[in-house]
């Protein structure tokens, strides 16, 4: 018993002095011969590393891209990894920089600024084009420290819709603040248009990636075996509104020119085009080194192209502003369809005043009065809409007009998905009371007559009066002007949001439209706008001639088309271009006739050549239109007049 006692110590010592052999070898093999191991051993930090998402894409309406993902690379660098002997004279020669600037550039203040570790990365350059990294990646080996980052920038595939694509930029302090984290310093974030509106849908989800890292700063393996590392999520990609064709047409037809142009399919509130003139080159603010040039070259442009007028420029509507004070006048019983003003060729205002008029036929109708744009009719329209409740309750009358104008969607901010809409000015009592204090006399009607054609302190924008166009189109309602479709990620398609899909009824009777419509294609068929018309093709509208007293009057429409099943409805303003008839017309018409047809008709290529060739940048001093057979005491005042019909051939 006492032997077999024996050989089993033996055997238990045995076993351990096996298992000892065992764990020592292993642990010369982890600590010796391994080097992987020795490194984590070593480890003393772990670093959690971006992983940057694709931002989503932007089409326009029948799928032809408009903004894509280029990528660009940082060159990221470790301070303390960085070999005091490489050589910096092939380093500097391969980036195009000079050895001050990598100095410079490697010198940071690592006592006070917490951005920057010298043991952990930090961008030494950004912005490197794929061309200039790959001749610096070949020799990228000699230079321990150094390491690439790549990174979305946009690129544009058109040079067209500058104004609503807009452009990304770096993140801010405030933009950083503002996100709670969302950002970090040298981020890239949407800074206007689309880009802006819709950040949080196109810029993505970031992923990231913990490495261990040893006490130089230099990557020794995953964390975890990558168990907490996240992928990427690209942001969603926008269906967009626009046709970009059309958009491409009607920047055409207002190179050299100031002013913006709006068309909406009236149906759905979709914006079909949108510009502002002057334009530029979205290509311009690519992100890249050259783009600080080009952006100060365009903040000190004269004319401002990167003013956004569609949306922003708030301008006094004119006579196109009519067609709104017959609708109101009707509603509140001021009017009939069927009431006609006598016009002399001019109105006298309060016994005195004299505002002048065409000579035309006798307005028997509203849809007349349309036709010819008669001053006389619309200025005794608003005096009976404002006075409405008496010559000396002027400010209640002035106050249900207003309320009208505003559920038009006028003098106010539509909702718009688009950043800096303004809200334009519809003036109401306390506006005046306010300019024309009771004490000093007060206001009654004649003091604000000018209301009635779309002057005085009447300012609407581009994007309300084509509103106001869809509006009437559709016979007294409209969807908030919007720039999206769609979104799409991978097969899933996402909506619009919800309030662009919501129809909005304005308060007015239904059966008030017919004479408005009717004599908005008067207007195109025989009236101010005749020599704009297309041919076989029923489109109405309105002109408007805005007095400037700065120079030649401003020239604006609005209308749509096809008169009984609308597709497009449109509003062109151009500063500084005459009558409503003389560019602003013939402008939209063209665009109605691209839009519905494809083509431009052979009769109207003359007129489509001189509307692409017009330079009207320079302003030309203002002249006075003065009519012989007029009282003399029209002869001084400025009241505008729509261009005469033939307003192609003549001033």
């Amino acid at each position: 018993m006492e032997n077999q006692y024996k050989e089993r110590q033996y055997v238990i010592l045995l076993l351990f002095a096996l298992a000892g052999l065992l764990l020592g070898g292993r642990a010369f093999q982890l600590q010796v011969l391994s080097d992987a191991y020795r490194s984590k051993a070593d480890a003393v930090a772990m670093s959690k590393e971006t992983q940057y998402p694709a931002r989503g894409l932007i089409y326009d309406r029948n799928g032809k891209l408009l903004i894509n993902n280029a990528p660009v690379y940082d060159l990221m660098v470790t301070y303390y990894q960085v070999k005091p002997g490489m050589d910096t004279m092939k380093f500097c020669r391969l980036l195009g920089i000079t050895k001050e600037d990598f100095i410079k550039r490697l010198d940071k203040d690592f006592k006070r600024d917490k951005r920057f570790s010298k043991i952990k990365p930090f961008i030494f350059m950004d912005k490197i084009s794929p061309e200039a990294f790959a001749v610096f990646q070949e020799s990228m080996y000699e230079f321990p420290g150094f390491f690439a980052q790549v990174r979305n920038i946009r690129s544009y595939p058109v040079n067209h819709a500058a104004h609503m694509l807009g452009y990304i930029t770096e993140v801010t302090d405030d933009d950083i603040k503002a996100a709670n984290g969302a950002y970090v310093m040298g981020d890239y974030i949407g800074a206007s248009g689309l880009e802006l509106a819709y950040e949080k849908e196109l810029k993505g989800i970031k992923g990231s990636k913990y490495v261990l890292k040893d006490n130089l700063g230099r990557d020794v393996g995953s964390f975890q075996n990558g168990k907490r590392d996240t992928l990427p999520e690209s942001g969603l990609d926008l269906i967009s509104t626009i046709d970009i064709d059309l958009q491409a047409y009607a920047e055409s037809l207002m190179v050299n020119k100031k002013g913006a142009v709006v068309a909406i399919e009236p149906k759905t509130g979709e914006i079909l085009a949108f510009l502002s003139s002057p334009t530029y080159d979205p290509n311009l603010m690519v992100i890249d080194q050259d783009r600080g040039n080009a952006y100060m070259a365009l903040l000190k442009d004269k004319n401002q192209p990167l003013f956004n007028r569609a949306i922003m420029a708030a301008y006094p509507p004119g006579s196109t502003f009519k067609a709104s004070v017959g609708l109101i006048g009707m509603q509140m019983g001021a009017i009939s369809p069927e009431t006609g003003w006598p016009c002399g060729g001019y109105y006298v205002n309060g016994g005195h005043d004299v505002r002048k008029c065409r000579g035309h036929a006798y307005p028997s109708n509203i849809s007349i009065a349309l036709q010819w744009s008669c001053n006389s009719y619309f200025f005794r329209t608003f005096k009976e809409i404002v006075d409405h409740y008496g010559y000396y309750n002027a400010g209640q009358g002035l106050d249900t007009m207003a309320y009208y104008l505003h559920s038009f969607g006028l003098g106010r901010k539509l909702g718009v998905d688009f950043p800096g809409e303004k809200t334009g000015r519809v003036p109401d009592s306390k506006y005046y009371d306010k300019m024309y204090p009771k004490d000093k006399g007060g206001w009654r009607s004649p003091t604000i007559i000018s209301l009635g054609i779309g002057q005085g302190e009447m300012e609407l924008t581009t994007i309300q009066m084509a509103n106001l166009a869809a509006m009437i189109s559709n016979r007294g309602y409209y969807f908030i002007p919007h720039f999206v479709k769609e979104f799409r990620q991978g097969d899933k398609k996402l909506p619009a949001r919800e309030p662009y899909r919501k129809r909005i009824k304005v308060p007015i009777g239904s059966y008030y439209f017919p004479s408005i419509v009717n004599g908005m294609a008067a207007v195109i068929a025989a009236g101010t706008a005749r020599s704009s018309g297309i041919p076989d093709l029923p489109v109405a509208g309105k002109t408007g001639t805005v007095q400037n007293p700065h120079g030649e009057d401003h020239s604006t429409f609005i209308g749509f088309g096809p008169i009984e099943e609308p597709k497009i409805a449109i509003a062109v303003y151009v500063e500084n271009a005459g009558g409503g008839g003389k560019f602003a017309a013939p402008i939209a018409t063209l665009i109605m006739e691209k839009y519905l047809r494809g083509t431009i008709s052979e009769s109207r290529k003359r007129r489509e050549t001189e509307m692409m060739e017009a330079n009207l940048m320079e302003p030309k001093p203002k002249k006075l239109f003065v009519r012989p057979s007029l009282p003399d005491s029209l002869q001084q005042d400025n009241t505008p007049v729509d261009a005469p019909v033939d307003d192609a051939v003549q001033n």
